[in-house]
């Protein structure tokens, strides 16, 4: 199982104009817009059990820990990278630079009940 999966975005296109990134057509349900410092750690090893996650990050680095049972994975990622983290990987990350990146869920992380899907165990 690969714990962090490498994606590309649905459409690109530039110009003289500038530039114009479909991150996704479908399959999203929550979608954020996240910035952070350089220097922050986000995430203490938290996993979801019924997302999967998607990162597309605009501007910044990021580097990118997972932890599947044994297997572990590490990887960095700038502007313009786009990845995923399957369900029931745990994940954190640590800003390298300030970073804008946005965060994709296959479903909402706010269950009706009030409950999370984020958990530490």
């Amino acid at each position: 199982m690969q714990l962090i999966e490498i994606l590309e975005p649905d459409f690109f296109f530039a110009d003289d104009r500038g530039t114009l990134t479909q991150i996704v057509r479908e399959g999203y349900r929550q979608v954020n817009a996240v910035f952070t410092k350089k220097g922050a750690v986000r995430g203490n090893w938290h996993y979801h059990k019924d997302n999967d996650e998607a990162f597309y990050v605009i501007a910044g680095r990021i580097r990118v820990a997972a932890a599947c049972g044994d297997a572990r994975e590490e990887q960095t990622f700038t502007g313009g990278d786009m990845f995923l983290i399957p369900a029931n990987v745990k994940h954190y990350f640590t800003y390298l630079e300030d970073t804008y990146l946005v965060v994709l869920y296959t479903d909402c992380v706010e269950h009706a009940d009030g409950t999370k899907d984020i958990y530490n165990d």
